[in-house]
């Protein structure tokens, strides 16, 4: 499976109380959250996102509280895949938990910039810089969790296996 769009740069230490207010917490709703989604660090965030862009971030991205909202922000916002140097444990398992694919890459994080077009295969790893014309590698997911992403999350995955049974 691979993803390309074009990339949203964050610093270090990226906390969940950003990518989503607290203030926002009191709903569910998908696409509410993806509305709030980084105002608080980038208020044209919203504005400029687009299905399938990319998010890069470095050190600790999602640190702070364990909630799930973060992630389904910015997945609900459109962003494909983020990017990061590290993530915090908590958020790294959430995002997986509702099908946000993520891969840790300090080069990548380091290397690729705001507004550069990005490529990622999660089949091998290999993200690549096409507008730099550079190429990273990270660590792919096994099959199993390349397998809960592209379910939508590990409800959808153990809904489908349910079925399939």
């Amino acid at each position: 499976m691979e993803v390309k769009g074009f990339v949203h740069k964050y610093g270090d230490h990226v906390d969940t109380d950003v990518i989503i207010p607290a203030r926002y917490l009191a709903t569910q709703n998908h696409k509410e959250l993806a509305a709030h989604c980084m105002e608080d660090i980038d208020a044209s965030f919203t504005a400029r996102v687009k299905e399938g862009d990319i998010m890069v971030a470095g050190a600790n991205f999602g640190c702070g509280s364990s909630r799930e909202h973060a992630p389904i922000a910015i997945k609900a916002s459109g962003i494909s895949c983020v990017i990061a140097a590290t993530f915090a444990r908590i958020f790294y398992r959430n995002a997986i938990n509702i099908g946000l694919a993520i891969l840790e890459c300090p080069a990548a994080a380091a290397g690729i910039r705001e507004g550069d077009e990005v490529a990622v295969d999660f089949d091998t790893g290999l993200i690549t810089n096409l507008t730099r014309g550079e190429t990273y590698q990270s660590e792919p997911f096994p099959p199993f969790i390349k397998d809960m992403i592209a379910k939508g999350g590990l409800m959808a995955s153990l809904a489908s296996k349910e079925a399939e049974e």
